[in-house]
């Protein structure tokens, strides 16, 4: 019996981190009530994306122990994980513009805050992505030493 974590449990942990992320960022911005609100009016957003990134993790992890060196997945990983989590914060950003003003930065905040449904949906983009890179990876490797 192998002694490493399992692909699923790595995804499960990345899934849960994620939205560890999200709720910490919006509690530390606006409160607790103000997080669970968001996260009940985007909660389809918010979990696919953690979900998305999750099964990436879990791919990634599957991917690292059948290769021998990296590829370019890390990269992939990376990318895919930092847009589903900008696109879980940014569903409050606006609500940065109450601390942002000192540093210039309302202008970003006001855009991310019009179009947050908009990057929610490039963030899902991204993880279908980075989810079938990943898998053609995979299934590319296996063809190749079946």
């Amino acid at each position: 019996m192998s002694t490493t974590p399992k692909p699923a449990l790595f995804g499960l942990l990345a899934s849960t981190s994620l939205l560890a992320v999200y709720f910490a960022v919006l509690t530390l911005v606006s409160g607790w009530s103000f997080a669970q609100n968001q996260f009940a009016t985007y909660w389809y957003f918010i979990v696919s994306l953690a979900l998305g990134f999750g099964v990436q993790i879990g791919l990634y992890t599957y991917l690292r122990r059948l290769l021998a060196g990296m590829h370019g997945e890390g990269r992939v990983v990376g990318v895919t994980g930092t847009t589903s989590a900008l696109a879980m914060i940014s569903c409050c950003a606006h609500y940065l513009a109450n601390l942002l003003p000192i540093l210039g930065a309302v202008g970003l905040v006001t855009f991310v805050a019009s179009y947050q449904t908009q990057l929610f949906w490039i963030g899902l983009l991204f993880n279908l992505g980075g989810t079938l890179f990943m898998a053609n990876r995979i299934r590319s490797f296996k063809k190749m030493h079946v």
